[in-house]
């Protein structure tokens, strides 16, 4: 293998000394592949770094990737998971495939010894949907800023969140569920045994991702199973700290008996009857779409994050992570909103929640009614898990935090889908990726001057643990004693932490339902 490497190596310089524009290649553990340049990023697209999970491997741990002789051609996007709907609203639904553990790597490396800093990105989609490929999370000016960006595609919906006492009794570790999650720590084991080909550190990898990316995020930091596996980690507006007394569907027994129902649904009698049947036919059963979230269970999770955080028993690496000051608007219709029948639609969209929570958001009038429903979906969703996330870090950790929150308002155009939605949940994603012109708006100056620090920022924390540098508005530390937090907005500043009243009615309620406060004083 070495001595292939310095051939391909040597057929790339000779090309290049004569003027030629050569495909770039990289040697990986399972054979040689071809991407494409663009502007000084070499591009691998589709590369794949697991078996396809096909058959007798439908619900099993991702395995290994046979080799191949050659060279394989690594210039176009895989599909994507099987999955139903979009995960951005406008995006235009991608190809899907049953054969979908794939990723795509941008990197600016000239030569394999560079040794870069590695973002590898978990996309959202609440487990339902989402794609690797998706425009909005290519790596091209991310990796210009010398870092770089893999994408990473796992299982989804009930193909990859399924558990059954079947598939926990075949199990050596007696366990079933979050196969997508071990799709996730699949690939960062690929990136540990492959980056250096494509100039990167595998030292030196920040995992990141957005909505329940973001709740990947936190799972990884508390997973000892992906111990090792990244040195730092970025959460955006997604993440899993409440009690498990009120997700009880998230305990192994419980996602056994939901995995049963739907089994039933789709009409079979045995884990080999739902091995035969065609992926398609998996996705619409009755409580397909309860089938859409991580177990706690011996192998990936065996604590809840917030239990493993508050033993210190995380994967203690620096932690970035926010939220957005108008997550709800993306999410909730409060066009008919009324303080009348305010208690009530909130019962019907999330259950009977105490009075404390709900007295904290005032709702006496038709005009406060519709503001209410929105802070609280925002705080209860977003605010509270992001919040309780860099409190524990902060607190039972020894790295760095760093907490923001993005309050800028996009250009979104009247009359498009997103009209006035505002600093809403995805909406930092532009910025961060430094994409303005993927989207024809108006953007101003401050839009641009905003996305070229956030994505600063980010590149920043990927090279060294810290989103500080030259130029730059500082960002001091998020700790238990002192909750400082960036404010991401035209112009960028410093401030405590937002919705405070919200956030402490909720956090007394959850301490009480555990019997004990999530970060001891």
């Amino acid at each position: 293998m070495h001595k292939q490497w310095r051939l391909v190596t040597l057929i790339v310089a000779t090309a290049q000394a004569c003027g030629a524009v050569a495909a770039p290649r990289a040697i990986t553990e399972s054979g040689a592949i071809m991407g494409a340049s663009d502007h000084g990023l070499h591009i691998y697209k589709g590369v794949p770094y697991a078996a396809a999970p096909l058959g007798d491997l439908r619900w099993r741990p991702p395995a290994p990737h046979e080799p191949w002789t050659g060279t394989r051609a690594a210039d176009g996007f895989a599909a994507a998971c099987m999955q139903q709907g979009v995960s951005m609203p406008g995006e235009t639904p991608p190809a899907t495939s049953e054969d979908c553990l794939y990723l795509n790597i941008w990197t600016p490396a000239t030569s394999v010894r560079q040794q870069l800093p590695v973002i590898v990105w978990i996309h959202g989609g609440g487990y339902r949907n989402g794609s690797a490929a998706m425009p909005l999370y290519w790596g091209d000016r991310l990796a210009r800023k010398g870092v770089i960006v893999v994408t990473i595609a796992y299982r989804l919906g009930p193909l990859g969140f399924l558990a059954l006492p079947e598939l926990t009794r075949e199990s050596p570790q007696h366990s079933s569920g979050n196969y997508g999650l071990m799709d996730q720590i699949a690939a960062l084991e690929w990136v540990q045994r492959n980056i250096a080909a494509f100039g990167g550190d595998a030292k030196r990898v920040a995992i990141a991702g957005q909505s329940s990316g973001a709740i990947s995020v936190s799972v990884l930091m508390a997973s000892p199973r992906a111990k090792g596996l990244f040195q730092r980690a970025i959460g955006e507006s997604g993440g899993l700290f409440e009690p498990t007394q009120l997700a009880p569907s998230y305990l192994l027994v419980n996602a056994e008996r939901d995995g049963e129902k739907f089994a039933s649904s789709v009409g079979a009698a045995s884990l080999q009857e739902l091995r035969r049947l065609p992926a398609a036919s998996l996705l619409g059963g009755d409580n397909a779409g309860g089938i859409t979230h991580p177990v706690i269970e011996p192998m990936v999770l065996p604590l809840s994050p917030s239990e493993a955080f508050a033993a210190a028993l995380q994967n203690d690496v620096p932690l970035l992570v926010g939220s957005n000051a108008e997550e709800a608007r993306a999410l909730t219709d409060v066009t008919h909103t009324r303080a009348a029948t305010f208690d009530a639609d909130i019962e019907r969209s999330f259950g009977q929640l105490p009075p404390a929570i709900i007295a904290a958001y005032p709702h006496r009038t038709d005009t406060e009614a519709p503001q209410a429903r929105l802070d609280l979906e925002r705080d209860l969703r977003f605010g509270w898990d992001m919040w309780a996330w860099a409190r524990l870090q902060s607190a039972t950790g020894h790295q760095r935090v760093y907490s923001y929150f993005f309050t800028q308002q996009p250009p979104f155009p009247v009359g498009s889908v997103y009209q006035g939605w505002g600093a809403s949940h995805f909406a930092e994603l532009w910025y961060v990726f430094d994409h303005l012109d993927q989207a024809p708006w108006h953007w101003t100056r401050a839009d641009r001057k905003l996305a070229a620090q956030m994505s600063d920022y980010w590149t920043n924390f990927a090279k060294s643990g810290d989103p500080n540098g030259p130029q730059l508005p500082p960002w001091p530390a998020f700790t238990d004693t002192d909750n400082k937090v960036l404010y991401l907005g035209d112009p960028i500043r410093v401030g405590g932490v937002p919705n405070t009243d919200g956030l402490n009615a909720l956090d007394a309620v959850y301490a009480a339902v555990r019997g004990k406060a999530l970060v001891s004083k």
